[in-house]
């Protein structure tokens, strides 16, 4: 165990525990931005499309050079589309017609 001023070093336990997104885990980022994107365009997609870029982008491992990541490509992408079709609506209620655009 680590005692006061050892550090974890020797811990068995504390070799996973470093925030690295790999293996199942940027996965399940990926899919879990893609359910929030899909649920953003039914209801509060001002918050459900940043919610599902941001899983896309750390499941991406945020640079663009990977090609297995399509549950992370489709959450970022619907994601955008999410916040800006929720945007738009917005501003649309804001005017003075109430209308759509």
């Amino acid at each position: 165990m680590a005692g006061f001023g050892h550090g974890t070093r020797g811990y068995p336990r504390s070799r996973g525990r470093t925030w690295q997104r790999t293996g199942p885990d940027r996965a399940t980022l990926g899919i879990i931005g893609a359910i929030c994107a899909v649920a953003g365009f039914f209801a509060l997609g001002i918050v459900l499309g940043p919610v599902a870029m941001f899983c896309g982008w750390q499941s991406m491992g945020r640079r663009w050079s990977s090609d297995r990541d399509v549950p992370a490509l489709v959450a970022l992408i619907l994601g955008a589309i999410d916040t800006l079709l929720a945007v738009i609506a917005l501003a649309g209620a804001a005017t003075w017609g109430h209308g759509l655009l």
